[in-house]
């Protein structure tokens, strides 16, 4: 059986990126990664991943505002990103959320555009990509009345705690795992959770190029993650859960799919 990885979470159109684009692909799909989802973090960039995903093979696209850009949602807000959601690359509305950490952008701005996002996500029957820090009530207070208008759902990069990551699967979602988990310093109590999530709930990503894993050696000298190194989180989030990785890799790619398509990803 083939590779089947799925990298759910790459900021493709970073700059740190914008000189070797071809080149980070090229090393991820040689890596074994099957898959790559490009985040959308405002109406501009959205555009841009999904210009991306276009161009390169076994690639797609979100489209959403996230909360540190949540101050730029307006009236027009709504009807651009409906007509991004429908390209065909762009699979999921976000990154949107909240997050109460940094408030880049106000509270309130964030739950607006946040809400909005939602209501067009089942409008359109899409499913959503989500961020949440430090507002894990709120979070759910504004998620739950849409949960069952919504095809599903991903908490992406969750870092929360053991009774947020209960409450998130006891309302179906998906959670993502980055190479936080490899951070002995910050990561063990995520690491510790692991086996808490059930396999068909769990997705893989990379957050490249933030959260390098920190165990992985050797590291590059930019210290830039990349999703070629998605093998390593797979393999290491595999044995802190028990489980064969082969195993791991075709279930967290068919999640993926089951999530975001209609049909198995082809390979």
């Amino acid at each position: 059986m083939g590779s089947a990885m799925f990298d759910i979470g790459l900021n493709i159109t970073s700059s740190q990126f914008a000189k070797d684009r071809d080149e980070v692909i090229s090393r991820a799909h040689a890596a074994g990664v099957n898959g790559l989802l490009f985040t959308g973090t405002n109406l501009h960039e959205s555009a841009q991943a999904q210009q991306l995903a276009q161009r390169y093979e076994r690639c797609w696209s979100t489209a959403g505002v996230h909360p540190h850009d949540s101050s730029q949602w307006d009236d027009a807000s709504a009807q651009q990103l409906r007509e991004l959601a429908r390209q065909p690359e762009v699979v999921a509305i976000g990154e949107c959320g909240l997050d109460f950490n940094r408030n880049f952008s106000t509270p309130e701005a964030q739950e607006r555009a946040f809400s909005a996002q939602l209501a067009i996500a089942a409008e359109l029957g899409m499913p959503v990509f989500m961020h949440c820090r430090d507002a894990h009530a709120r979070f759910l207070a504004l998620l739950d009345p849409w949960l069952d208008k919504l095809p599903g759902a991903v908490l992406h990069c969750f870092t929360g705690t053991e009774d947020e990551a209960r409450d998130c699967l006891a309302r179906g979602l998906y959670l993502g795992i980055t190479g936080w988990v490899c951070d002995e310093r910050r990561g063990l109590a995520l690491r510790e959770l692991l086996p808490v999530i059930p396999a068909e709930k769990l997705l893989l990503e990379t957050d490249a190029p933030y959260l390098l894993p920190r165990d992985l050696s050797p590291k590059p000298a930019s210290r830039r993650n990349e999703p070629c190194y998605l093998p390593h989180i797979l393999e290491r989030v595999a044995a802190w859960r028990g489980e064969d990785a082969r195993w791991l890799e075709q279930v967290t790619d068919a999640n993926a799919a089951r999530l975001f398509f209609s049909r198995p990803v082809a390979v």
